[in-house]
């Protein structure tokens, strides 16, 4: 009788206990890493598909007449599938923001903040997302190939994904989703328990040192007719310009291992820098926090007087070459400059603009985050190939202690070397590229805004194939020292370095051609069909221009293809909708060779979720089965 008396308890014990810890086990989701699984990764990033991205505003004309203000308005955003309101809508960029206006063209990028009016709302934890409009990138790949580069080869790096984006159900383009470095990104790599974020930016222009490869270029590598300001194309064309040519200018006097007062010019600049970018350089200056406002009023986190203070004594000891395996999370930070160097990216810390990276600190100990590489394969000036391709591996940057700290040392620059071998050896670029072409092609050809041809688009991809191969033969030759690894080794050798005949850098798209890439020109959505007699151009339609016959770079498109000036997408691509996406499941671009940590396998923790719900069943079923020899 006591037994069927307690029968019912014995039930409902058992299955509160089973969900509690379906609850726990289901929030234990910290990594062993340090990191915590958000939810979003295996969702929108599964970079194997192209999503969709619905952005619905009933006054959409009127924001997009608005983007250059930068200011955000509500809107409902559909994300394959599931409906979010009331998320906060601007356009993101600088100079490029501008380009597209003076262009004449709408299509802008875009920043999606979740929680911009609701606290409590979130896409699966992720509180940023970024819509890159991939603007001078006519491969379309260069920002999401790196990604996947740094996130595979052990970086913390954004997630990202294609999205075919359109408005109020109107095709609008295809762009590159990327993960915002916020409070979703931080917990994902470093757990609830992270440390300080900062986005160090002075659109001021730096001051290299001598000798400083393409991909570390100094202020002499910006084009002639360059207008930061502006971003226009420069008189000369960009094939004119060669970087080979500037590299005997006049060495910084910053030397790694002396506290660095700040330099001559305005605003401390250093060497022939434009500005105050001492401290975005991260050289430390003094003791004052009001001398590095571009990394305190750039903090993306709530910084207290006493992280000002930790982190100026670290940057300290980072100029003073002191304790660097205590300030330097030097793991981290190799790889990132080992993947960094191989993409040859100008517009960046060891670029003449020192920006576009994120420093993380923890506890006194520095490591960096990547940022925006649309121009990176040495398409920041798109100058003469062979300069980036074989651009020196070894060349000590002496005013940037972030990355000086490896040439300071053997054995870190061994471990340097010795991760830039392994990264050769254990991934597949030419199998990426050719698995991202297939599937993106489809939504390229039909995109009605892109900023180029089909035509040009295929001819990006060849190019950035080719870069990348030899690329690798390059830093190869220079780790096995039969090509020289520094450019005073290079000049006095140049018949070692790889030969580049035929390759164009500009097929990339560049900061000076790679805007337009053809008459696409990234304008509106047409916005209604006008046929036209046969054998005339259609006119204008709504102040818009009538299509012109297709280029490639200013040249006529062999393929013939007529695209309208305001972007419109021709009759062809109207017809050619992507039927299927490529049979892969998410992740299958790890390192064949394996052995270094990569972005979590989506598909791996999917299944967790599955397992932690079985062991909560488990435990239910233990607890009736208990309770059902009591009844006996």
């Amino acid at each position: 009788m006591a037994s069927n008396k307690h029968i019912d308890k014995i039930c409902l014990v058992a299955a509160l206990l089973a969900l509690v810890l379906a609850l726990v086990l289901l929030n234990a989701t910290d990594r062993t890493d340090g990191g915590k699984t958000m939810g979003y990764e295996s969702r929108l990033f599964d970079s194997a598909t192209v999503h969709t991205i619905d952005l619905q505003m009933d006054d959409w004309e009127d924001f997009i007449a608005t983007c250059e203000d930068e200011s955000y308005h509500p809107c409902t955003v559909v994300i394959d599938g599931e409906q979010y309101a009331n998320v906060g809508i601007r356009a993101k960029g600088n100079t490029s923001l501008r380009n597209v206006s003076a262009m004449g063209s709408q299509r802008y990028s875009f920043k999606l903040e979740f929680d911009q009016y609701d606290s409590g709302v979130s896409y699966y934890g992720l509180d940023k997302l970024c819509l890159n409009n991939i603007i001078q990138d006519n491969s379309y790949m260069k920002d999401f190939l790196t990604y996947q580069l740094m996130g595979r080869f052990g970086v913390a790096a954004p997630l990202c994904s294609y999205v075919s984006i359109t408005v109020n159900g109107q095709d609008w383009g295809l762009y590159l989703a990327v993960e915002g470095i916020e409070e979703g990104f931080l917990q994902r790599n470093y757990g609830n328990d992270y440390g300080e974020l900062y986005k160090p930016d002075s659109m001021d222009m730096g001051g290299g040192q001598s000798g400083a490869p393409s991909g570390m270029q100094r202020p002499n590598d910006i084009p002639d007719g360059f207008d930061p300001g502006k971003m226009q194309a420069p008189e000369q064309p960009a094939e004119a310009f060669d970087p080979g040519e500037m590299r005997e200018q006049p060495a910084s006097d910053f030397t790694p291992g002396e506290a660095q007062p700040p330099q001559g010019g305005p605003g401390g600049g250093g060497g022939s820098g434009f500005g105050g970018s001492t401290d975005v350089k991260l050289q430390y200056i003094d003791d004052d926090s009001d001398s590095y406002p571009n990394i305190f009023d750039n903090a993306k986190t709530d910084v207290s007087q006493a992280d000002q203070t930790r982190l100026i004594a670290t940057l300290r000891s980072l100029s003073q070459g002191e304790n660097l395996g205590t300030v330097v999370d030097v793991e981290a930070v190799l790889r990132y400059f080992v993947v960094h160097n191989f993409v040859v990216n100008g517009d960046s810390y060891t670029g003449s603009m020192i920006h576009n990276y994120y420093l993380y600190e923890k506890d006194g100990q520095l490591s960096m985050l990547p940022w925006d590489y649309n121009l990176a394969f040495g398409t920041f000036t798109g100058g003469e190939a062979s300069a980036s391709v074989n651009d020196p591996i070894d060349e000590g940057l002496e005013d940037r202690p972030m990355q000086a700290w490896i040439f300071s040392d053997e054995s870190y620059t061994q471990q340097y070397h010795a991760l830039y071998a392994a990264f050769l050896k254990t991934v597949d670029i030419d199998g990426m590229i050719q698995q991202t072409a297939q599937l993106i092609a489809p939504y390229v050809e039909k995109d009605p805004t892109k900023f180029c041809t089909y035509t040009a688009f295929e001819a990006g991809v060849e190019a950035l194939q080719t870069f990348c191969t030899l690329r690798a033969q390059s830093v190869q030759g220079q780790l096995d020292g039969t090509i020289p690894s520094t450019t005073q080794g290079q000049i006095a050798a140049p018949e070692a370095l790889v030969d580049t005949e035929g390759l164009s850098l500009a097929a990339m798209g560049t900061m000076s051609n790679g805007m337009g890439g053809g008459p696409g020109g990234g304008g509106e959505r047409p916005t209604q069909e006008t046929v036209a007699p046969e054998g005339e151009q259609p006119p204008a339609v709504d102040g818009q221009s009538a299509p012109v016959e297709a280029t490639v770079d200013g040249q006529p498109d062999p393929a013939g293809e007529q695209l309208p000036t305001d972007g419109g997408q021709s009759d062809a691509a109207r017809s050619q909708e992507p039927e299927h996406q490529p049979d892969r499941a998410a992740g299958a671009w790890g390192l064949p060779g394996g052995g270094f940590p990569a972005q979590e396998d989506t598909a791996t923790e999917s299944n967790v979720t599955w397992v932690l719900l079985g062991a909560s069943a488990v435990v239910l079923v233990l607890g009736l089965v208990v309770a059902f020899r009591f009844k006996k």
